[in-house]
């Protein structure tokens, strides 16, 4: 459904349809904050009546052990920013450990990938329970011999409870990939690039039976927006990232492989696939638009890309062998989110769009997710098949969307990235959306983020980032998808660029 249909809801049906929600997570949700921020000066950051931003850490606050030009939250010591990402809550029954022997670091912990490139990409630890900023961050990644880590663009990550270590991506195009990294000191990182294979992967999920979902983050070869006209603006871009699904051989244990594959989508039979040759054919498709049409829905299937007891370990190019097997690429997806009490069967997941009005204010675009889009999957009890359906039709109001999860077992929280570009195109910083996937409620705009003037002395405007609502329980059971996971939870995001500050979002209600 388009995301615009739902604002003429009245304020009477918004007090009635408070009454259906149960209550937990951090909703339910039923205020929203007006307008978005201008993109002008300064602006605050303004959250819902209800709630408050409680800051947790910022870019400056040094890390406790620095390590060569990583020596702060969000900025190297030349000045770099780090730009923090996805977050990870973590809550465990012993102190992991840390670089100072014999000091208690807590129970509670949030975890995050930075996005710098340059490989001093690296990972930190943000110690909940730890008072004042000393000891409150520990760096998990350090440099190497050489000066580096050798990691660029992480973005993604997750607590794997098979494992129990925590997975990170790389959405570094085909030279990205998955990182594993042990939860207690001293960390013991590897890549798994013979499992996984190289993509621009983003958001990272793990599954009950511990498969392991990946979003890729690829953008696709530019297409005149009119393609009968070259001079008009090429801003459109070709469906080029795919929806992966781990299988392990052994959930507990990674390394011992497992078969890496990807989504298929059909339409009358025949697969919605990736043409090299045709890269405005794709853009402007019919099977596009049908995908991208309310009220539709098409069955879908994982294909095998890789399979590591046929294949070997060898790294492999997952973006390539995903078009070779047929699957079905999509505008930039960036994030999923498993619905709680569904068992793992229902998703959603987010392509971006292009991030450019002249591409949205193009019908034949807009109409094929050039805004941005919402889909959701219904698996069978299987797992293997199921359906698709467009759950959300981006527009000017609603774009962009980047990271996703629920805040409680109805609405699903979103955040935007419009890029600088969108923003002075149309006049409006990001915003977080709350979103009922039940078509109970409207869309609420959560959060109006505003812009801090760190960032404009940098050039960039802010994003909201790693909106994470998570119980951090370490077990099967707790792992975001669940209803338990939403009994007693915690909220955060972070707003990258310029301080990167990283938020709780607490209740005052």
């Amino acid at each position: 459904m388009k995301a615009s249909r739902y604002l003429c809801f009245s304020a009477s049906l918004l007090l009635s349809a408070s009454l259906a929600f149960a209550q937990g997570g951090i909703g339910p949700i039923l205020t929203q904050v007006a307008k978005a921020k201008l993109d002008s000066g300064t602006p605050s950051t303004t959250i819902a009546r209800g709630y408050r931003l409680r800051k947790v850490v910022q870019g400056t606050w040094p890390l406790e052990n620095p390590s060569g030009l990583i020596t702060n939250f969000g900025f190297l010591s030349d000045g770099t920013f780090t730009e923090p990402d996805q977050n990870t809550y973590l809550v465990l029954d012993h102190n992991p450990g840390g670089p100072v022997p014999g000091m208690d670091y807590g129970r509670h912990f949030l975890i995050q990938g930075h996005e710098n490139a340059g490989n001093l990409a690296y990972v930190t630890r943000v110690n909940l329970d730890v008072r004042g900023s000393a000891h409150k961050i520990t760096l998990l990644t350090p440099e190497g011999a050489d000066g580096l880590t050798g990691f660029n663009s992480i973005d993604g990550s997750a607590f794997n409870p098979f494992t129990t270590n925590l997975l990170f991506t790389q959405e570094n195009g085909s030279a990205g990939g998955v990182i594993e990294v042990s939860s207690n000191w001293p960390p013991v990182v590897k890549t798994l690039d013979g499992v996984f294979g190289k993509g621009g992967f983003e958001g990272i999920h793990v599954d009950d039976l511990g498969n392991i979902y990946t979003i890729e983050d690829v953008g696709g070869t530019k297409v005149n927006i009119d393609p009968n006209d070259p001079n008009s603006p090429k801003t459109a871009r070709q469906p080029n990232s795919f929806v992966y699904r781990l299988v392990p051989y052994n959930p507990a244990d990674l390394s011992q492989g497992g078969k890496m594959q990807a989504l298929q989508v059909s339409i009358d039979g025949q697969a919605v696939v990736f043409h090299a040759d045709d890269p405005v054919g794709d853009t402007f498709s019919l099977e596009q638009l049908r995908l991208h049409t309310p009220g539709t829905s098409y069955p879908v299937q994982w294909v095998t890309i890789h399979d590591t007891a046929i294949d070997g370990f060898d790294s492999f190019d997952a973006n390539a062998l995903a078009k070779t097997a047929l699957a079905t690429p999509f505008k930039r997806p960036e994030n999923m989110a498993f619905q709680p009490g569904a068992n793992f069967l229902t998703f959603f997941f987010c392509p971006t769009g292009d991030t450019d009005s002249s591409a949205g204010n193009t019908i034949a675009l807009a109409e094929r997710g050039s805004w941005g889009s919402i889909f959701r999957v219904d698996l069978n009890s299987d797992r293997e098949s199921g359906l698709i359906s467009i759950f959300v039709l981006g527009d000017k109001i609603h774009s962009a969307f980047d990271n996703m999860t629920f805040a409680n077992e109805t609405q699903v929280l979103v955040t935007e990235d419009r890029g600088n570009d969108l923003h002075s195109q149309l006049n409006h910083l990001d915003s977080v959306w709350a979103y009922s996937v039940d078509g109970a409620l409207p869309p609420l705009r959560f959060v109006a983020l505003g812009r801090d003037a760190t960032a404009v002395t940098q050039g960039e405007d802010n994003e909201p980032t790693g909106m994470h609502v998570s119980s951090g329980g370490p077990l099967p059971e707790d792992l975001p998808g669940t209803l338990e996971d939403l009994s007693n939870v915690r909220a955060f995001f972070t707003q990258q660029h310029g301080d990167n500050v990283l938020y709780e979002v607490v209740q005052t209600f």
